[in-house]
């Protein structure tokens, strides 16, 4: 019993991974395509992809992985999470900007907006709750906390950095980048904790997975 309780707490980590994984994915092209103004990251990704050709998925991933060799001399060290996250976000962003339709008027682009804020805020809970390791930018900024950084001021620092280098390369910045930057925190720090998957302890035995409250 205890062998089929630790396989179900394993399948449910993985299954809320890669939930989390492919929502963010989505949340992102639903951003985009209100074309009300991205998130920092993708403010940067988009310029990306407009100077230099290939898809907005495609910067995803290399800005991922440029980004997770920064964590080498910080000394951070990457989990299932972190290479599933490079590998597959920019999948789905690219995969739902082919599916969705083009919003046609200014009532369809806010709910585009407002639901990829939620969307995002409720997938980063997903992801992280999953308990396999960040994603390469917030394995970033972690680190850089690690070293004596202040986290805000580390966090604050590297997208303000990345919003302006993607504003002047022609990245879509807006209300909502205003609205991404105000509601995550928010968003975040309930989904966080609520989708958080308690791990069992060596000492005790597998039982039926139960969230626990984790620091934002």
């Amino acid at each position: 019993m205890t062998d089929m309780n630790g396989m179900a707490l394993t399948l449910r980590r993985l299954f809320q991974l890669y939930v989390g994984l492919a929502l963010y994915g989505f949340g992102i092209a639903l951003q985009v395509d209100s074309t009300l103004g991205n998130d920092p990251w993708d403010v940067f990704h988009q310029g990306l992809a407009r100077q230099f050709g290939l898809s907005l998925g495609a910067w995803i991933i290399i800005a991922g992985a440029v980004v997770m060799l920064g964590w080498i001399p910080l000394r951070q060290r990457p989990g299932l999470g972190t290479i599933s996250n490079v590998l597959l976000v920019g999948v789905f962003a690219d995969l739902g900007l082919w599916i969705l339709p083009d919003p046609d008027g200014t009532a369809l682009r806010w709910t585009y907006l407002i639901a990829a804020i939620l969307i995002g805020g409720f997938a980063t809970g997903c992801y992280i709750g999953a308990g396999h390791g960040p994603g390469p930018r917030d394995g970033l900024m972690t680190g850089l906390a690690s070293k004596g950084i202040p986290i805000r001021v580390a966090r604050t620092g590297i997208e303000l950095t990345v919003l302006l280098v993607g504003w002047l390369l022609g990245g879509t910045v807006g209300i909502g980048t205003v609205l991404y930057a105000v509601l995550i925190g928010p968003i975040c720090h309930w989904t966080v904790p609520a989708l958080a998957i308690k791990l069992p302890s060596p000492e005790q035995p597998a039982e039926d997975p139960v969230v626990e409250p984790v620091a934002v």
